[in-house]
């Protein structure tokens, strides 16, 4: 007996650095900082409203673009904080997650042979995606160091055979949160082309010091090609539920939503008319700056204690530091030999970059409990 042999569609991907990391960390029994996933419960409330929707029947298929009310919920909180309007009807599509948002997106627009613009480093999906869709990922990098956008490497990488180019602000993993100045030259660059845009935005409601998230909505000329993603998961501390949406013109969600229906149809029905519920009220996210602020703060207080070097954070619940005054080793080694010997884990800056491009930079993500934080800086505290 033998398996047939396959040629597989993605021969370079193998297992991700954050599986390494987290079955690392727990033999090992240490403080899991690499993972983007919060170790604190979410609000009893949604959780009751999740039981309730349950007990009242609701664990049929919804409508495949969503349940009506939570559509609408969306629409309202985008033109309240973004002013644009979508449709819900027509405009807005609940996922299965941002994850799923993102290759639905990439592939209901990209034929075999089309460009798609990825900024580094990125979030580990975005090239795969591209992949499976046929199309060629062309890795512009952002601004070393600093991780902002450089224009004159986006302008030069786009071509006639550019179908979009995926942005991520706030930035996973560097923090960096782009200025409306930034997404005003965006928009400008992309107007005489027909590049679609990718807005992955599901760290939308974490940004800090009094700045404001530039949603690409808020952009008449990147709302009228983009394809807005944002996540439930990231906003209300459940991950594990798997739902976010889009909001994309008519036009575009129409296409977006041939494939969705064919990919996973619908989502969480349950879940969706909890979160429906649950977004009347605006506090919890209107919130949530302020509450991931203050675990930052507390995070870098006790970073600055240690000989690495603190990056700026302007947004999502990563920090990220420079190395270099720490330990000679790359990135990759820097972070097991962190996890066996020092009891923290953490992710390499490396491995959001196709090449490995080491620049002695790491990840912490600090959506943890204080005394998990506390735990962790007690140990960093010893470098």
């Amino acid at each position: 007996m033998s398996t047939p042999l396959l040629t597989s569609k993605l021969p370079n991907v193998g297992t991700t650095i954050f599986t390494v990391m987290t079955a690392l960390a727990a033999e090992k029994k240490a403080v899991n900082l690499g993972q983007g996933f919060p170790d604190f419960d979410c609000d009893p409330k949604l959780v009751q409203a999740v039981t309730q929707a349950m007990q009242s029947g609701l664990n049929q298929y919804p409508p495949m673009a969503g349940v009506p009310a939570l559509r609408e919920t969306i629409a309202t909180k985008i033109q309240a904080l973004y002013a644009y309007e979508y449709s819900p009807d027509t405009e807005i599509t609940i996922t299965a997650g941002a994850t799923q948002a993102i290759l639905t997106a990439i592939l209901a627009v990209v034929h075999a042979g089309d460009e798609v613009i990825v900024l580094e480093p990125c979030y580990d999906s975005y090239v795969p995606n591209i992949e499976l869709a046929g199309g060629i990922a062309v890795r512009v990098p952002l601004t070393p160091g600093t991780f902002r956008p450089d224009f004159a490497r986006i302008a030069a990488a786009i071509t006639p055979q550019t179908r979009a180019i995926i942005v991520n602000s706030p930035h996973n993993p560097s923090g960096t949160v782009w200025t409306a100045a930034e997404m005003q030259q965006l928009e400008a660059l992309l107007k005489p082309t027909q590049t679609l845009l990718i807005s992955d935005e599901v760290y939308e409601h974490m940004v800090f010091d009094g700045q404001q998230h530039q949603s690409a909505s808020s952009f008449p000329g990147l709302a009228e090609r983009a394809f807005v993603v944002s996540s439930f998961g990231k906003t209300f501390h459940v991950t594990g539920w798997k739902v976010g949406y889009v909001a994309a013109p008519a036009a575009l969600s129409q296409e977006f939503r041939k494939v969705h229906q064919f990919n996973v149809f619908t989502v969480n029905t349950p879940v969706q008319h909890a979160l429906a519920d649950y977004m009347r009220d605006p506090a919890p996210y209107l919130g949530l700056s302020d509450f991931y602020q203050a675990k930052r703060d507390l995070f870098r207080a006790g970073l600055a204690q240690t000989r690495l070097k603190l990056l700026p954070c302007e947004g999502t619940y990563f920090q990220s530091v420079d190395i270099s005054e720490v330990s000679a080793l790359g990135e990759a080694d820097f972070c097991k030999w962190l996890t066996t010997e020092v009891g923290v884990a953490a992710i390499p800056t490396s491995a959001f970059y196709g090449n490995g491009f080491d620049q002695h930079v790491v990840r912490f993500c600090f959506a943890k409990k204080t005394e998990t934080l506390e735990l962790a800086l007690e140990k960093l505290q010893q470098l």
